[in-house]
């Protein structure tokens, strides 16, 4: 008798890991899919809808440029 209950504990537990990996499994398919999906449209819609040209009057005088390279401040005039 107590053969019988440790085999049949040993295929209880067997199961429910097949059945938690399976699940898991099935689970990270469907993301797999969503992203999928969702990266093919995003893809799609950028195609379709190029980003806008910002334009800007040149007035002769060209833009004073200012940034920091960690070394000191650098102007561009």
């Amino acid at each position: 008798m107590q053969n019988i209950r440790s085999i049949f504990f040993m295929l209880a537990g067997a199961t429910v890991f097949v059945a938690m990996l399976l699940f898991t499994f099935s689970v990270t398919l469907a993301v797999g899919g969503i992203l999928t999906v969702l990266m093919v449209g995003r893809a799609l819609s950028m195609k379709m809808k190029p980003a806008p040209v910002r334009a800007k009057a040149n007035n002769g005088q060209r833009e004073m440029r200012i940034w920091n390279d960690g070394r000191g401040t650098i102007i561009d005039l």
